[in-house]
């Protein structure tokens, strides 16, 4: 190699995409062009900002500091967007004319996305407002039907790297977010009428140590009543709700002492404030209302599911279809018109619409979301093919046999809905704690009336048994288990690992049965060559055989040989289905496929010894000739995750109980199992095998069972388990019927939650040990007779805070989760 030729390879390797940033290949690099793109997506959508006048994007993005990867850009057309049927189910019309709809965005994962998004109305005349939501990736989009279409819409979208979807359960969003809205209205109320109420009951402490006009004292002491009277009718009845639905069905709840002590301070208050004399509490009302309601609210956001269960069965089919007409023509339909008896077609890299049959076409299909299995399978005509799999090979039609709800992923769905229905909810602590804690009050109260009325008089009484009520309302019992939970989950959250509810942090918290899938859990879920035999000659023309095929172990032959200059083959390569590729280079006969079919071309030729051994270690041969070269062998699979073998032996020393279920090949399975120490193993299990072993496990024990997997094949499993999670990279359906998302990929994340789990049960169980000595003290002093209204006020919120200082502190496991 000369120095300038050394000096191009090196020029070329420097070059970056003026999209994304990311290094332009040697061969897509342009000499003398102005621009530089790594793929045709940032040339389209680079195009399309600066024509747009946008080129601000960059600033934006430069400025959030995001990670690059270049855009997903379909060139789809989206008519079946302007069919009347689906903008009749999809579209609202305001009263001036204009259409709003949701659709679903890919690609959202920055604020420069939302920016982006943000400008469409710069792109499409007609476009008046569009907003986007980056966790859920949800646009809104508000248009005039006169000047736009949906479809044009969605293709501006698209131009712009943002494949796009319609948006399922838009009313059950709808109705999440009035609800949340009214919430936080409530906390918003209660902390405005708390602030006005601690400011008089200043002015009323500093009268009674310096003196106050009588005049202004009742003045104050009335706007206290009216202020307080309206934070418990208001934000506080969420808690005399819970208090009346506890008594109704019998069973001891938090809301009990707490309603009980609003009551009782809030009528004894009311009784001061007309008569004029004594204290009115109303200012520790208010603030235990504002404080309570936090934390209430708190809990309400941990209950929140991480995304819409509403249409769950839909994410996991495409929103359109290919339908083929009596006259064998096509046309784009929404998945809405596909039903029994159509036929559908199908192109290579698109997910089969609905269960049916081959009719059409020869070609193998990914079906390891449904199945677990890791090996595409092939298909003919007459092989039934479900809703949901990647045709991976070539174009099949497909004479629809079940559609919509009917089809198998629908009824695994419904075995998810059912499973999270069965799924009884934790009982907190500090909710069995209430029913006793109601009790011993009570009696508390019911004891200081009768002393003090034979010590001293009835009105005293009712004094110190009124004191008594408030100061030990449970506030800082209420806060303790939501305010540990939250900075646990917050904790989590910072290092991508995602809970939906305090009660599956709490089930962690307790050693018990851990079973795991093995693809995308344990190993990498990414199809790679493992090694190589033969003529490394033979790389580029293997590269150059597989490159058009969307076939898995065609992308990591395609993967491995990336770098290597491609041969130029003689003419197109020719598919021949369940076997392999063939084509000729140089005039020169060459070919790549099963092991068995290169046999058939090249008789005599292959390594036996070779492809032994690549099944041996469990993985897949896959052979490749060039006449006049000679025969290699690829050994492709999907490898073992570097750290998991380190996690599963930490666990199993915290006393976890660990096994695997997988539905790929049992002698691949078991491999997997031996080289990370897991005794039992079990292959080629069926989605409806994973859920009866998770019954079957948590009706053996009352331990906690927990389920990791990542397909689909998983669903129904994670949602039948004490606890499911869901790992990086999984289908939807198995993220929305887990308990946790672990953003990160492998079984480390989860050991590290457990690690966070127990250290945040300990924390819980400290808070709720010290709010009961907090409790037992003031009580003792209320009883006595020696507690004032200066002094509740100030002792209730150092209880609280004291609660939230504890919850907050520093832990080993989190520190370790966060590095």
């Amino acid at each position: 190699m000369t120095a300038t030729s050394i000096a191009q390879t090196a020029r070329r390797e420097q070059t970056l995409c003026d999209h994304c940033q990311l290094p332009v290949p040697p061969g897509m690099i342009e000499d003398g062009a102005e621009h530089q793109f790594c793929c045709s997506g940032c040339r389209t959508v680079f195009g399309v900002l600066r024509s747009g006048g946008l080129e601000q994007y960059y600033r934006v993005r430069d400025a959030a500091d995001t990670r690059r990867e270049p855009p997903k850009t379909t060139g789809a057309r989206y008519d079946e967007l302007d069919d009347p049927a689906f903008q009749q189910a999809a579209l609202r019309t305001d009263e001036d004319g204009f259409c709003e709809t949701e659709l679903l965005l890919e690609g959202v994962h920055c604020a420069a996305c939302v920016w982006l998004i943000e400008r469409l109305p710069r792109v499409v005349p007609g476009v008046t407002e569009s907003r986007v939501h980056v966790r859920t990736r949800i646009a809104r989009v508000r248009f005039d039907p006169e000047k736009a279409r949906l479809s044009q819409i969605a293709r501006a979208l698209d131009s712009l790297g943002y494949p796009v979807h319609p948006a399922r359960g838009q009313a059950a969003r709808d109705a999440r977010t009035r609800e949340d809205r009214a919430f936080l209205i409530r906390v918003a109320v209660a902390g405005a009428i708390a602030g006005n109420v601690m400011l008089l009951a200043v002015a009323l402490y500093g009268g009674q140590l310096a003196g106050i006009d009588p005049f202004w004292e009742t003045v104050f002491r009335w706007i206290s009543m009216g202020l307080g009277v309206l934070s418990l009718a208001w934000p506080g009845r969420v808690f005399f709700r819970g208090a009346i639905a506890a008594l109704r069905t019998r069973t001891a709840h938090l809301d009990l002492p707490i309603a009980l002590a609003l009551a009782v301070g809030g009528i004894w208050g009311v009784v001061n404030t007309v008569r004029g004399a004594g204290e009115i509490y109303f200012d520790s009302l208010a603030v235990l209302t504002f404080l309570l309601l936090v934390g209430r609210w708190v809990q309400h956001r941990q209950q929140r599911t991480a995304a819409d269960q509403v249409g769950l069965m839909l994410t996991l089919t495409p929103t359109s279809a290919t339908l083929v007409a009596e006259d064998g023509s096509t046309r784009r339909v929404p998945i809405e018109s596909v039903t029994p008896g159509c036929t559908v077609e199908v192109a290579p890299g698109e997910a089969i619409p609905a269960d049916g049959i081959v009719t059409q076409g020869d070609s193998a299909i990914d079906a390891s979301l449904l199945t677990g299995e890791s090996r595409p399978v092939t298909v003919t005509t007459g092989s039934p093919v479900p809703a949901g799999s990647i045709n991976t090979a070539s174009l099949i039609r497909v004479l629809v046999q079940a559609a919509g709800e009917h089809t198998r992923v629908a009824r695994l769905m419904r075995l998810v809905a059912d499973a999270s229905e069965r799924k009884a909810p934790i009982v907190q602590l500090a909710d069995r704690i209430a029913g006793v804690f109601v009790l011993v009050v009570i009696t508390l109260a019911i004891a200081t009336t009768v002393l003090w009325t034979l010590r001293a008089d009835a009105s005293t009484a009712l004094e110190h048994a009124t004191a008594l009520l408030i100061v030990t309302c449970p506030c800082a019992l209420g806060l303790a288990t939501p305010m540990a939970m939250s900075v646990a989950l917050g904790r989590a959250a910072r290092s991508h690992a995602l809970v939906k509810s305090a009660a599956a942090l709490e089930a962690l918290s307790k050693p018990g049965r851990l079973v795991l899938d093995k693809t995308g859990t344990i190993t990498h879920a990414r199809t790679s060559v493992a090694s190589y035999s033969g003529p490394t000659e033979l790389i580029p023309i293997a590269a150059a055989l597989e490159a058009r095929s969307a076939h898995p172990l065609a992308r990591a032959i395609v993967e491995y040989a990336d770098g290597a200059e491609p041969a130029m083959l003689d003419a197109a390569p020719v598919h021949v289905p369940g076997k392999g590729i063939r084509s000729s280079l140089a005039g020169a006969c060459c070919a790549i496929g099963s092991p068995e079919f290169i046999a058939e071309v090249a008789p005599g030729c292959l390594d036996t010894n070779a492809v032994a051994a690549t099944l041996t270690r469990g993985l897949t041969p896959v052979a490749v000739f060039a006449e006049g070269v000679g025969v290699g062998v690829f050994a492709i699979g999907d490898a073992v995750r570097e750290d998991s073998r380190d996690a599963i032996d930490h666990l199993k020393r915290l006393g976890w109980s660990v096994r695997i279920a997988s539905g790929d090949d049992p002698s691949i399975v078991q491999r997997v199992a031996d080289q990370v120490g897991v005794s039992t193993a079990d292959g080629r299990m069926t989605p409806e095998a994973k859920a009866d072993l998770i019954t079957s496990l948590s009706r053996e024990s009352s331990s906690p069972v927990v389920m990791v997997g990542d397909g689909v094949n998983d669903a129904a499993a994670l949602a039948a388990a004490t606890v499911g999670v869901a790992v990086h990279g999984g289908a939807e359906a198995s993220l929305e019927a887990a308990d946790i998302y672990l953003a990160k990929p492998g079984v480390q994340p989860l050991a590290d939650l457990v690690d966070l789990a127990r250290h945040t049960k300990r924390t819980m169980r400290l808070c709720l040990i010290l709010s009961v000595i907090y409790n037992a003290t003031v009580g003792a002093i209320a009883m006595a007779g020696h507690l004032n209204a200066l002094t509740a006020a100030v002792l209730m919120p150092l209880s609280s805070l004291t609660v939230v200082a504890l919850a907050m502190r520093p832990m080993r496991a989190a520190q370790r989760l966060g590095s």
